[in-house]
């Protein structure tokens, strides 16, 4: 073994130790089918993108058949303070707060609270008679004609339901979505414009998601965050899993960047105007959640287990089995340009159809998501592998950090 990779196991093992609160089994690379002089291929291309000012920090892990083998930070949590970037770092998930609804939705179908194919109008009344725009490209509100069908829970999990993007024109012009109105409330507001096309006949991502937590609460007779506090995140163990940063966790949350326009120097950047160090009045299950890359690995190793963490089940086998293939008909496919047209949609998480049309490595089966200013999560069951990284950078590329950091894990696998 060389002096560097040496030094690369000790890493691993010792930043094993701080996410041991966690109980996550750790082990040397090697042990796991990993070369450790190749993971430290992908920590200098980290490095390299922190000096670049690509992004002021990063944090990031690696586990393969249940053991933590790779686990590093580098760079800082915020520039103008320079504090180091913690182990511990605390993220906005934003989209990567989808799957963890989606969980809770899931627990609650198989207590048998709904089917997957009712209308969401049996619980959200105020979806009955919604319309829809006569023209998705130039939406008017004077301009709609009736729906054709209902909108179902798996077209809300799906992103079908015709429901639009919290960043879209006309939501933002009629105030739906704002971290400053109740969660009843966005529900009312996103009942009350119009949909963009009939449910079930185009994915559109969107804000669906955040109507499931609402529908959480009618099927549970709970407050969303209280059911996922107590049906999700704390079986699972997800202890900085959160709405909002206060006290300790504070001082932990990452300050958001976005490269200025000319130079490329990383500026704070204010993605929202409720900040996350405040509770919100919208507790959103769409983009939401704060998290560590600790947590998120504890959330997909669950997966990876099907359904299963530390003798605790958290769901069935089957039910994971069924979340994470792809529910999007052959008339909706594809979903988009680039990766996304060798991707589906399960139950709460992009699934890859075709590995081929990716241009970074994936497995088969392999599914995963990421988040608007720089998560990304990827489950691969056919390598038995899970790669985790978060940055604070917006918009969410970063000079391709995390395409780069998948290639070079990839690369590192020895059998």
């Amino acid at each position: 073994m060389t002096i560097r990779s040496t030094v690369l196991a000790l890493v691993c093992l010792a930043a094993a130790t701080q996410v041991e609160a966690q109980d996550l089994a750790r082990a040397r690379p090697e042990s796991v089918g990993l070369s450790s002089s190749g993971l430290a291929k992908a920590t200098d291309v980290l490095r390299a993108h922190v000096e670049s000012g690509d992004i002021a920090g990063v944090v990031a892990a690696v586990a393969r058949r249940g053991k933590v083998v790779y686990f590093e930070t580098l760079g800082q949590r915020d520039l103008a303070s320079r504090d180091e970037m913690p182990p511990n770092g605390i993220f906005r998930l934003y989209s990567m707060t989808r799957p963890i609804t989606s969980t809770a939705v899931m627990l609650l179908w198989e207590e048998g609270k709904f089917k997957l194919d009712d209308p969401i109008s049996t619980y959200l009344p105020q979806f009955l008679d919604q319309r829809v725009f006569v023209d998705a490209d130039a939406p008017d509100l004077s301009r709609t004609r009736a729906r054709v069908g209902e909108i179902t829970v798996r077209h809300l999990l799906t992103h079908t339901s015709g429901i639009g993007s919290r960043s879209s024109q006309i939501y933002r012009a009629e105030q739906v979505r704002l971290r400053s109105i109740t969660l009843p409330k966005m529900v009312d507001n996103a009942a009350r414009v119009p949909l963009f096309e009939d449910p079930g006949t185009r994915f559109r991502y969107g804000i669906s998601t955040t109507m499931l937590g609402r529908l959480v609460e009618v099927w549970s007779g709970q407050r969303f965050e209280d059911f996922l506090q107590q049906r999700v995140l704390d079986p699972i163990g997800m202890n900085d899993t959160v709405f909002w940063a206060e006290g300790e966790r504070a001082s932990r949350l990452t300050t958001v960047y976005r490269p200025e326009r000319g130079t490329g120097e990383l500026r704070p950047y204010a993605i929202e105007s409720v900040p996350f160090t405040e509770r919100p009045t919208l507790i959103e299950g769409g983009v939401g959640l704060l998290s560590s890359v600790s947590d998120y690995l504890r959330f997909s190793q669950m997966f990876l287990n099907g359904g299963e963490l530390d003798e605790t089940r958290v769901l069935g086998a089957d039910t994971v089995a069924l979340m994470t293939r792809n529910h999007l008909p052959g008339a909706v496919l594809p979903i988009g340009g680039g990766y996304m047209a060798g991707s589906g949609w399960g139950l709460g998480f992009n699934v890859v159809t075709d590995a081929n049309a990716y241009p970074f490595p994936v497995g088969e089966g392999e599914y995963w998501w990421d988040g608007s200013s720089g998560t990304r999560f990827s489950i691969d069951p056919e390598h038995d592998l899970i790669v985790v990284i978060m940055a604070a950078i917006s918009p969410s590329r970063g000079g391709g950090f995390r395409e780069e950091f998948k290639t070079l894990v990839h690369d590192a696998i020895l059998d």
